[in-house]
C-alpha cells in the first residue's frame, strides 16, 4: 500500500506549539514526514478541520462497562458483561481516544481481543486487576460474604476487577499473578476512595514495605506501579516505596507535591468521573451513597491540580469514567480546559500521558517516526473546548495508519 496524504488541515502536533497549516504524510501505519508531498498516494482532503494526536486516556475501566452493583451481584451476564466492554471499547475510538491506559478491571483476553482486531476499540495498556488489600478499595463484595469468595466474581480472560492481599507475601504472588494474566503495569490502591464499599477517603491502605514488595515485581519486569491514592498520607507512603504515577490526588499538599516532584512522580487527576458521580451517580450503577463522598471532592481537586502544576508535577489526564455511561470520555478535556487552558489539556492527553505511559515519542504527537493516531474535529477544540465531550465533533479517527471512523 502506497502513502497517503492528509491535506488542508489545521495541525495541532501534541507537543504545545502553536497550530499550523502542514500536510501529512502516512505509509506503512506512520507518519513519514510533514510538509507538502510530490509522492503519488490518496490524498484525504482535511480542509476547514483541525488536527490533533489521536488522544490518550490515562485512567479508564473498560471491565466496569456494566452497572456496578449488578456486576459484583452475578446479576449480569458475562455475556452482556462482554457487550458492555466491547460497546465502550469502540466508543472510546469514536471519542477521539486511540490509546487507554486500563487502571483496573479488564483481564488479558479484552486487550488481546482489540489488539487482534475482532472487536473496534483503541490500543490498551492494561494493570489487569488491581491489588488492594483485604477490607480496602476496590472491594465490594457483600458484607457477609467471605474475602476468599471474591475471586468467583472474575471471569477469566474477560473481567477481573481487584485482588486482595493480607501481607506482602500474598501481595507479591497477586502481582506476580496479574503479571502472569497479561498486565503491562501495575495498580495499587493506597488509600480508600470515593466509589468504596468499605472504606473512607483518610485510610492508608498497604505500608510502605508492602507497596515497594510490587514496585521491586514492576521493576524486574522494566515496568512501573500507579497508586489509586486521595490523602497525603497514602501519597507519601507510595512515593517513598518508589512507585511512579498518582492517581487522583484529590487532598495534594504543597509538600507532598513537592515530593513528587523530586522523585518524578507524576499525578493524574479524574474530573469527568467526579462529575458523573454528583450528576448520575444511577447512571454509572451506584447507590446514592455515593454521591455523598464526591461532595467536595471536586474542590479539592481543582486546588491539588494547581498545587501540584505549581510544583513542578508532570501532570496527565484521565477520566475515570465507570458504568454504561462512558461515551462522553473527552468530557475530561473540556473539564480540564476550563481549568487551564484548552492547549494545556490538549497536550496532557496526548504528549504528557505517552511519556506517563511510556510511550513517548510513538503516541500522542503528530511527528515522522510516531504511530499515525490522528483525529480530525469539526472546527477548532483550542478555541471551544467543550467540542472535545460531544464524540460526534471528532468526524474522523485515524488509527495506525486505518481510517476506524468517518463521518465526513
Amino acid at each position: 500500500m502506497g502513502p497517503a496524504h492528509v491535506v488542508g488541515a489545521t495541525v495541532v502536533d501534541g507537543s504545545g506549539r502553536d497550530p499550523g497549516d502542514v500536510d501529512i504524510t502516512i505509509e506503512n501505519g506512520r507518519i513519514t514526514r510533514l510538509g507538502a508531498s510530490s509522492a503519488h498516494g490518496e490524498r484525504l482532503d482535511a480542509e476547514g478541520l483541525t488536527m490533533t494526536p489521536g488522544l490518550i486516556d490515562a485512567h479508564v475501566h473498560l471491565g466496569l462497562s456494566s452497572p456496578i452493583q449488578p456486576h459484583f451481584s452475578f446479576q449480569i451476564s458475562a455475556a452482556e458483561i462482554a457487550a458492555d466492554i466491547f460497546a465502550t471499547a469502540g466508543a472510546t475510538l469514536d471519542a477521539g481516544f486511540t490509546t487507554v491506559r486500563d487502571t483496573g478491571g479488564i483481564d488479558g483476553g479484552v486487550v488481546t481481543a482489540i489488539a487482534k482486531g475482532k472487536v473496534r476499540g483503541p490500543r490498551v495498556l492494561s494493570c489487569g486487576p488491581v491489588q488492594c488489600q483485604i477490607g480496602g478499595h476496590g472491594y465490594y463484595g457483600a458484607d457477609w460474604e467471605p474475602t476468599e469468595l471474591w475471586s468467583s466474581h472474575h471471569i477469566p480472560g474477560l473481567c477481573a476487577l481487584s485482588m486482595m492481599a493480607g501481607n506482602a507475601d500474598e501481595l507479591r504472588r497477586n502481582v506476580r499473578e496479574a503479571f502472569r494474566r497479561g498486565a503491562s503495569f501495575l495498580k495499587l490502591c493506597v488509600t480508600g476512595g470515593v466509589v468504596g464499599a468499605h472504606d473512607r477517603l483518610t485510610d492508608t491502605q498497604f505500608t510502605v514495605d508492602e507497596i515497594a514488595v510490587a514496585v521491586q515485581e514492576a521493576a524486574a519486569r522494566n515496568t512501573y506501579v500507579t497508586v489509586h491514592a486521595h490523602n497525603n498520607e497514602g501519597i507519601r507512603n507510595a512515593v517513598e516505596a518508589g512507585v511512579r504515577c498518582v492517581e487522583h490526588g484529590t487532598s495534594l499538599d504543597e509538600s507532598t507535591a513537592t515530593l513528587m516532584a523530586a522523585r518524578e512522580v507524576a499525578l493524574v487527576p479524574t474530573f469527568a468521573v467526579v462529575e458523573q458521580l454528583l450528576h448520575d451517580t444511577a447512571g454509572a450503577g451506584l447507590a446514592e451513597s455515593a454521591r455523598d463522598r464526591a461532595k467536595g471532592v471536586r474542590e479539592q481537586m481543582t486546588e491539588a491540580l494547581a498545587v501540584a502544576k505549581h510544583a513542578g508535577v508532570r501532570i496527565g489526564l484521565g477520566s475515570d469514567l465507570i458504568g454504561p455511561a462512558q461515551d462522553r470520555r473527552g468530557r475530561e478535556l473540556s473539564l480540564r480546559a476550563a481549568l487551564e487552558t484548552p492547549m494545556e489539556a490538549l497536550v496532557a492527553a496526548t504528549r504528557t500521558n505517552a511519556e506517563i505511559l511510556g510511550l513517548s515519542g510513538q503516541v500522542g504527537v503528530i511527528a515522522p517516526g510516531a504511530q499515525a493516531d490522528l483525529v480530525l474535529w469539526n472546527g477548532n477544540p483550542l478555541e471551544d473546548p467543550e467540542l472535545f465531550s460531544d464524540p460526534t465533533n471528532a468526524v474522523l479517527v485515524i488509527q495506525a495508519g486505518q481510517i476506524v471512523k468517518d463521518l465526513r
